[in-house]
């Protein structure tokens, strides 16, 4: 994610599915849940997913949305579901419960899944995502072939299977300064600071491109954005997001944390889209992945030609919008 570019869709749109108490993998119960989500579409048109990424909302996903671009209404039912923990789905912002239980990207996506039921969609026709969005999209690969099967297509964008080691340690950084602050103000603005040497690349910041941003200085640019970003955000929100993601491995529960076996038993025909900068997820992890797939013809690693960083697979450049726009739009009316 970045901090970069925020655009705010009102709330309007939003839906929500009531799922009760939501028994969760570690055995703790999410207490009166409910998964947020907005749709766009008919049903009777093949169904697409787009989860949400870490602190995004569901807004955040509508740039791929429209006519005229990669996710048309008129040819996709498409389906935007709220990670528990954004501030939409049950989050620590809109439940009592207290302390918020530990939720994965199973319970996620088998609340979603229960969603894409309650909507009358018996196959999934392609799941999408950004960053976590792009983590999700792989649960949804291996935790339910049965809908996302050999007809469907999945494209996780600036994301992995499982998370790696580095990417790990990289979000104990920005856990550790909210933690060490007791979540107060200067520890959100370390939070922000934090991320701000990772969501972008070395390039990025040795071309000076805050200047392009309309910032006259590197300390405006980091004052802008991302002490904003960690003001503007629920602390405690974004500590359950991150710990979905520190724990992200589509091969924890069903493959006994053997990955090469999760991502073989993939159906779906996959484009995966890094970044050639991204310090999250770096397209190495990509290719190491890609080998594990059992047809390398239905599964393909195509990098961002971007000094974005992470950034690259968002909304934050529009070079980089357009370039994604057209290789998700040209996977998904391939045959």
């Amino acid at each position: 994610m970045s901090a970069l570019r925020r655009i705010d869709h009102g709330t309007d749109h939003l839906k929500t599915l009531a799922l009760g108490d939501f028994e969760l993998k570690s055995g703790d119960v999410l207490h009166n849940a409910q998964i947020t989500y907005a749709t766009f579409g008919t049903p009777d048109k093949p169904a697409i997913v787009n989860p949400t990424w870490y602190s995004g909302v569901i807004g955040d996903c509508f740039w791929l949305i429209g006519s005229d671009k990669a996710l048309d209404p008129e040819k996709y039912f498409i389906i935007v579901p709220a990670l528990f923990g954004n501030g939409e789905s049950t989050s620590p912002t809109n439940s009592e419960q207290r302390p918020f239980p530990r939720v994965e990207y199973f319970d996620n996506v088998r609340a979603q899944r229960l969603l894409v039921e309650h909507l009358g969609v018996t196959h999934v026709a392609a799941v999408l995502g950004f960053s976590m969005g792009g983590q999700q999209t792989y649960e949804w690969a291996v935790q339910h072939p049965d809908l996302v099967d050999e007809n469907s297509k999945i494209i996780p964008i600036c994301s992995s299977a499982r998370t790696s080691p580095h990417n790990f340690v990289f979000l104990e950084g920005p856990k550790s300064a909210l933690l060490a602050g007791d979540k107060n103000t200067l520890s959100r603005k370390a939070f922000g600071r934090v991320w701000a040497g990772w969501g972008l690349s070395q390039a990025w910041y040795r071309a000076r491109l805050w200047e392009k941003q309309g910032f006259k200085s590197l300390d405006a640019f980091l004052e802008g954005n991302y002490d904003q970003f960690g003001l503007v955000k629920d602390p405690d929100n974004l500590l359950v997001m991150l710990d979905t993601w520190q724990r992200g491995d589509v091969s924890k529960y069903s493959f006994d944390g053997n990955l090469d076996a999760a991502l073989r038993s993939i159906k779906a025909k996959a484009l995966i889209l890094p970044c050639m900068t991204d310090l999250y997820f770096p397209p190495e992890d990509s290719f190491n992945e890609l080998a594990s797939f059992s047809d390398k013809e239905r599964a393909s690693v195509v990098p961002i030609p971007s000094v974005w960083g992470h950034a690259a697979g968002g909304q934050a450049n529009p070079e980089d919008q357009k370039w994604v726009m057209e290789k998700v739009k040209g996977f998904l009316e391939s045959k």
